[in-house]
C-alpha cells in the first residue's frame, strides 16, 4: 500500500480550509488545516508534511513568513501559495524566494489537483542536503575522495562564469547540490534560484510551466501566469531530468538558450532573459542522441561543462563521512543519541553496492536509526537487504561475470573480466578502510603508490 502524502493547509477563511480538505482528502491525501502561520509551523515541527499550502494573508506569520521559515528549517518541502488578483505580483516575488507555485482566487480544481500532484512528485524525487560546511566535504556536500576533489575542483572554476553547465550521474547522487553550489558561489548568489524538475511535469504541460501563460491560453488560464525562465532572470534555472523532455520540446528549448528570448503560451510579445542554465541527467544522452530521443544540436548547446558525479559504490571511502553526517541529521530530527555503527554493521554498508547512492544510505541510515533502542546501530539493525548481501566478491557473482564476459569471446578474455572485476572490489574496500588516502591503501594492498595511482586509472577509479 502507498503512503499517504501528507498535505498542511494554512489559510484564515475557515471555508476555504473545508472546501481544500474535502477537495485534497477525495484525492487521496491526509490533510492537517490550520488558520495561521504560528500553528503551521507547530504543525511542521510534529508531523512529516510533504506539500504545504498556505495563503499569503493570515494574522500572525503571514504565507510569505511561512515560507521562509520553511525554507530554513524544511528546505525539501514544496510550498504552494493561494494568492487574490490582487497579490498575484507578491506572489510571483514568492517564487523567487523559493515557493513551488502559486494558485489564485478561486482557483480551479483541476489546476489545484495538478499543482499538488507535480508537488508531491517533486518532493519524491529531490534530495537536499542539510550538511554543514565542515571537514567533512565542501559546497555542503559531503566527500573527500579523489573522485569528489575532482568535482569540487570543477566548481572552483566554473561557479562564477555565466557558462551552462551538465551534470550527470546516476539517481541519488546529489546533482541538485552540485547545481545550488554553483549558483551560491557566482555572482548570481543573491539572485533566484529555480529548480524544474522535468520528470515531475506532464510532457503536455512542461512549455507552459518554462515559459509561462496569457489569460485565455487554454482551459483554465483565468489569468496570465510566468514561466520558470521568466522567473530565474539574473539567476540560475536548474533543469533536473533534462532527458526525460520531449524532442518537440527539445527544439524550443534550444532557440531559447541560443537566443536568450521566449514567447508565453498564448502570448505574442517576446521576453528576454538572461539566465545561467544547469542541467541535469541519469540518462546517457549520447545514447539518446543514437535512438533519436535527444537533439545533439541541444546536447552540445548543454554540454559546454560536463560535470560527472561518481556512484556511490565508485567512493566508497566517502561511506564513513555520510553515515557520520546522517547520524548527526537524524539525531536532531528524532531526537535520538546514537553515536555510530558497530564495527560489523559498518563493514556491511561499506560492501554493500548501493544502487540508490546517497539517497538509499539516507534511508537506510533513518531506518536503523528508528528501530535502534542503543546508543550504537548494530548489525541487526539494518535491513534484509543489506544484512543479505554477500558482497561484491561472492563466488555467484564472479561466476555470473564470466558468464556475462564469456559470451562472444574466449575463456582468457572471461578470467580477464572477472580478475579486474577482484581487483577494483579489493582497491575499493582498501579505499574505505583508510578514508581514501592513496598512500595508505597502497602501503595496505603491498603495492607501491604509482601501481595503485595506475591501477586505479585502467579501472575507472580516478579520472586521467
Amino acid at each position: 500500500m502507498t503512503e499517504q502524502k501528507q498535505i498542511l493547509i494554512a489559510d484564515d477563511e475557515p471555508n476555504l480550509r473545508r472546501v481544500l480538505r474535502a477537495q485534497l482528502s477525495r484525492d487521496g491525501y491526509d490533510v492537517h488545516a490550520v488558520g495561521d502561520g504560528q500553528a503551521a509551523a507547530e504543525v511542521l515541527a510534529q508531523h512529516h508534511i510533504d506539500v504545504v499550502i498556505t495563503d499569503l494573508r493570515m494574522p500572525q506569520i503571514d504565507g510569505i513568513g511561512v515560507l521562509k521559515h520553511i525554507l530554513e528549517a524544511h528546505p525539501d518541502v514544496p510550498v504552494i501559495l493561494i494568492t487574490a488578483h490582487g497579490t498575484v505580483d507578491t506572489a510571483v516575488e514568492a517564487l523567487k524566494l523559493g515557493a513551488f507555485d502559486y494558485v489564485t482566487k478561486p482557483f480551479d480544481r483541476i489546476e489545484l489537483a495538478r499543482v499538488v500532484a507535480k508537488a508531491t512528485k517533486t518532493r519524491d524525487l529531490s534530495y537536499v542536503s542539510k550538511a554543514p560546511t565542515d571537514a567533512r566535504g565542501r559546497y555542503r556536500i559531503i566527500g573527500q575522495s579523489e573522485l569528489m576533489q575532482d568535482v569540487y575542483g570543477i566548481i572552483d572554476r566554473v561557479a562564477d562564469t555565466p557558462s551552462t553547465v551538465l551534470v550527470t550521474g546516476e539517481s541519488g547522487t546529489g546533482k541538485e547540490l552540485i547545481a545550488r553550489a554553483l549558483h551560491e558561489h557566482s555572482a548570481r548568489k543573491d539572485k533566484p534560484f529555480i529548480r524544474v524538475n522535468c520528470a515531475a511535469i506532464p510532457p503536455e504541460l512542461l512549455e507552459s510551466e518554462l515559459f509561462g501563460y496569457e489569460r485565455g491560453a487554454f482551459t483554465g488560464a483565468v489569468t496570465s501566469k510566468p514561466g520558470r525562465f521568466e522567473l530565474a532572470n539574473e539567476g540560475t534555472l536548474f533543469l533536473d531530468e533534462i532527458g526525460e523532455i520531449s524532442v518537440s520540446m527539445q527544439v524550443k528549448l534550444l532557440r531559447v538558450i541560443q537566443e536568450q528570448e521566449f514567447e508565453r503560451v498564448g502570448g505574442i510579445k517576446t521576453i528576454k532573459v538572461g539566465v545561467r542554465l544547469v542541467a541535469a541527467t541519469n540518462r546517457d544522452l549520447k545514447e539518446e542522441i543514437e535512438v533519436g530521443r535527444f537533439r545533439e544540436d541541444l546536447y552540445y548547446r548543454l554540454n559546454v561543462v560536463q560535470m560527472h558525479l561518481p556512484p556511490l559504490r565508485e567512493r566508497r571511502s566517502d561511506i564513513p563521512l555520510l553515515l557520520e553526517h546522517f547520524i548527526d541529521l537524524f539525531n536532531d530530527k528524532l531526537g535520538r543519541n546514537v553515536q555510530g555503527f558497530s564495527n560489523e554493521a559498518r563493514d556491511r554498508l561499506l560492501e554493500y553496492p548501493f544502487r540508490g547512492n546517497i539517497r538509499e544510505l539516507e534511508n537506510v541510515v533513518e531506518r536503523c536509526m528508528i528501530f535502534c533502542d542503543h546508543n550504537e546501530i548494530l548489525k541487526e539493525h539494518l535491513p534484509p537487504e543489506v544484512t543479505e548481501n554477500t558482497g561484491t566478491l561472492s563466488i555467484k557473482s564472479l561466476l555470473q561475470t564470466a558468464q556475462h564476459a564469456s559470451e562472444g569471446t574466449d575463456l582468457k578474455e572471461a578470467v580477464r573480466e572477472a580478475a579486474a572485476r577482484v581487483e577494483r572490489e579489493l582497491i575499493l574496500r582498501a579505499l574505505g578502510q583508510t578514508g581514501g588516502n592513496v598512500t595508505h591503501t597502497a602501503r595496505l594492498l603491498k603495492i607501491s603508490r604509482k601501481s595503485l595511482q595506475t591501477k586505479m586509472k585502467e579501472l575507472g577509479l580516478r579520472q586521467e
